[in-house]
């Protein structure tokens, strides 16, 4: 399964490279969005306002990436990919690539916006927390999104199920990950702080489990 998984993962990154059009047109996406906030605002002193707002763009960017999981697959290649791997390597590897893409995606625009719209608001930040919170809501994004996008491709209108199906999944991890951040920069401890993290954690794993129990079914249809 690992080697499946191995697989799954190199034959994404390779078609991703054959597409850089597709890959750079969400990196596009983020730095037109930050450079618009930086025009309107050109710089952000008040902490929530400062932290909503990248989360926000984050997030638009991160459904742009999931959705093309599975739209960019024929369903021709889906059955001759079904012949070769197991389900639930599939899932798992198209999650952990997503994760990894996001991951890249986050800190790249975290820079950026950073950059653009000031530094005032991270003066007091726990930078320890504040990369925690980047990386679980890279790896939160990229593996239930993988998940919805899963099951916005057996429809012919991949893009609008997916916001139908994913903004109810993806609301309450959103507003546990802006407390989380929102908290991190404004340098409280971990020890008051930590529960969100665990939430996140929890959460990324719940989808996980469901997508190894749940795409084979989904899979075979």
């Amino acid at each position: 399964m690992l080697q499946e998984i191995k697989a799954i993962i190199s034959k994404d990154l390779r078609m991703e490279w054959r597409q850089k059009h597709a890959l750079g047109s969400i990196f596009l996406y983020v730095i037109a969005s930050i450079f618009v906030a930086y025009m309107g605002f050109k710089q952000i002193v008040d902490v929530p306002t400062w932290n909503a707002l990248f989360w926000i763009i984050v997030l638009f960017a991160a459904f742009n990436a999931a959705a093309r999981s599975f739209s960019v697959e024929s369903s021709g290649r889906r059955l001759y990919l079904f012949t070769l791997a197991r389900p639930e390597s599939v899932i798992i590897g198209k999650m952990l690539y997503n994760a990894f893409l996001l991951l890249v995606m986050v800190f790249a625009s975290f820079a950026a916006y950073a950059l653009m719209l000031g530094t005032g608001p991270l003066e007091n930040a726990n930078w320890g927390s504040v990369a925690l919170a980047l990386t679980l809501g890279a790896v939160g994004l990229g593996f239930t999104l993988t998940l919805v996008s899963a099951l916005a491709a057996q429809t012919d209108n991949n893009l609008g199920l997916m916001a139908v199906l994913g903004l109810p999944v993806i609301l309450p991890m959103l507003l546990i990950l802006i407390r989380f951040s929102k908290n991190a920069i404004d340098g409280i401890a971990w020890s008051q702080n930590g529960a969100y993290a665990w939430q996140l954690l929890a959460i990324s794993v719940m989808s996980l489990g469901l997508s190894y129990i749940l795409f084979p079914y989904l899979w075979r249809e």
